[in-house]
């Protein structure tokens, strides 16, 4: 669990440190950002929750990255982070 807590904290990180996050509809933006990170494709990353935002080449670089990561869960981890997920943001 160390390592999915890990992902999510990056996860999080990594918007803040970009400047997308803002407004009232963070849950929502962080809910369809994660859920899309952890079960979609990285093009869908940029054309969902991502579309009304420029990210930058670093910003995306670091996203390929963690998407890299994230696919490289186990189906069951996975499984257990979109759990979490509904949980803290539903």
């Amino acid at each position: 669990m160390k390592g999915s807590s890990t992902l999510l904290l990056a996860a999080a990180t990594l918007l803040c440190a970009c400047g997308l996050a803002a407004g009232e509809d963070d849950n929502e933006f962080f809910m369809d950002f994660l859920q899309t990170l952890l079960v979609g494709d990285p093009e869908e990353l940029y054309s969902g929750p991502l579309s009304k935002y420029e990210v930058n080449a670093d910003c995306r670089e670091a996203l390929a990255e963690l998407k890299s990561c994230i696919d490289g869960l186990q189906p069951a981890h996975k499984a257990e982070l979109i759990k979490l997920l509904v949980v803290v943001l539903g």
